[in-house]
């Protein structure tokens, strides 16, 4: 398995992973448009991980200089349970350290037991927290 940056070339194989791995995910939430906004901005923090020369995972990270965050980590069914999610992980944290980035933060569906548990199993911890978040710009009408 290869980690390396996001490549042009990746878009529509991730688009895709994308939508088989957040099925529920919300209409705003465009994985070409996602794409296109993290690409301006520390793209370098954009990985992609891939076997037998197809895309498997993903992980897009970011640092504001206060925090770091974590997205869109996706691994393709087939390839769960082998070390993706954690190698992916493990490069983005690398990634942040690098930076100077004391703390990172993600975000899970509480309903994502599965999920959960694989984050704890790399260390973090849920943290007493209310999530809250604003629509910016044209997503806010939907």
């Amino acid at each position: 398995m290869e980690i390396r940056p996001y490549r042009e070339s990746d878009e529509e194989a991730i688009s895709g992973l994308w939508r088989e791995v957040f099925p529920d995910a919300p209409s705003w939430n465009v994985p070409e448009d996602d794409i296109r906004r993290k690409l301006a901005i520390q793209r370098n923090l954009f990985l992609v991980a891939c076997a037998d020369g197809r895309v498997v995972g993903t992980a897009m990270g970011g640092y504001d200089g206060h925090r770091g965050w974590v997205h869109l980590v996706a691994v393709s069914p087939s390839h769960r349970r082998l070390g993706v999610g954690a190698a992916l992980m493990q490069r983005i944290e690398e990634g942040l350290a690098a930076l100077g980035c004391p703390k990172l933060n993600l975000q899970v569906r509480c309903s994502n037991e599965e999920v959960v548990a694989f984050y704890e199993r790399l260390g973090y911890v849920i943290e007493d927290r209310v999530s809250m978040g604003k629509r910016l710009g044209p997503d806010a009408r939907r």
